[in-house]
């Protein structure tokens, strides 16, 4: 599923094309695409407004309309992407929506899994009402990520995958993080210390950042707004790459499962430490 860097990436290549643009009709194949509101208000709210703006909400892609926010959550396989009115390109095949624009382009949103959604609401807090703070805001600070875990006692990969805790971190990105902090994936909130707490602060944001820097990862379906790769999968110290040689130290890198994902880490980097087992 794409993460904050994937997304953020989306965001800007959409900015050029749809600010400015607006919606004149939509097109959809499948009913359960639109998640809110009915179809036949979705319909008749969007229709007319103009995109004003394009932003990010955790993993969710905002597009500020004149009334309404139009939201897309891409899932695992979803694509954003504005062509031509007779473009035919190769994610059209999973085509789910379509949004006619008044320059005779589209947006469109192709998602082979179907698990993708679109929105229309007022606020994103009808959407999404329990997000976390934004890592990469500036009022996210150290002080503020050590308030955040102090009495938490859950396993750091799996706080981290919480979009109640923090939005916007996945499963890639937590285990960048981890590594490059030195923490196991497996201790305890509350056994950090604090030069590990802020170890891991800084890992978080420093990794987000390289993400975006290299525009996201295409492991799988993920793809940038113009059909082309991101790079941020060629740099990774940890994810997906069981078995080979930790870049740190050079011990093979393992693979567990933790809350229920697949979680790579370097045993000899990042060791078992307090408050495991």
């Amino acid at each position: 599923m794409p993460e904050l860097p994937e997304v953020e990436t989306v965001v800007r290549g959409l900015r050029g094309p749809l600010v400015g643009r607006t919606i004149q009709s939509i097109w959809y194949d499948q009913a359960k695409v639109i998640h809110q509101p009915s179809l036949e208000e979705f319909t008749a709210r969007i229709q007319g407004q103009t995109v004003q703006k394009v932003t990010r909400r955790a993993k969710y892609i905002v597009c500020q309309l004149d009334h309404d926010l139009l939201v897309v959550h891409l899932k695992m396989t979803g694509r954003l992407y504005v062509v031509a009115d007779d473009a035919e390109t190769e994610a059209d095949r999973w085509l789910r929506f379509r949004a006619q624009l008044d320059n005779r382009q589209q947006l469109r949103f192709s998602d082979s899994r179907r698990f993708g959604r679109v929105y229309l609401a007022g606020d994103m807090i009808e959407i999404a009402p329990d997000l976390g703070p934004e890592p990469l805001e500036d009022d996210f600070t150290g002080e503020s990520f050590q308030e955040r875990l102090s009495g938490r006692t859950r396993i750091i990969k799996a706080l981290l995958l919480d979009q109640s805790f923090i939005a916007g971190v996945g499963n890639i990105y937590a285990d960048e993080a981890l590594h490059r902090a030195g923490i196991h994936p497996l201790r305890t909130a509350d056994s950090l210390s604090k030069t590990e707490v802020v170890r891991l602060y800084e890992m978080v944001r420093t990794v987000l950042r390289e993400g975006i820097d290299y525009e996201g990862a295409s492991i799988n379906w993920y793809r940038k707004p113009d059909g082309t790769t991101g790079e941020a999968h060629e740099h990774f110290y940890v994810y997906d790459r069981e078995g080979q040689p930790c870049l740190t130290c050079g011990h093979p890198i393992e693979k567990i499962r933790v809350a229920q994902r697949g979680t790579h880490f370097c045993p000899q980097c990042q060791l078992k430490g307090n408050g495991y087992g």
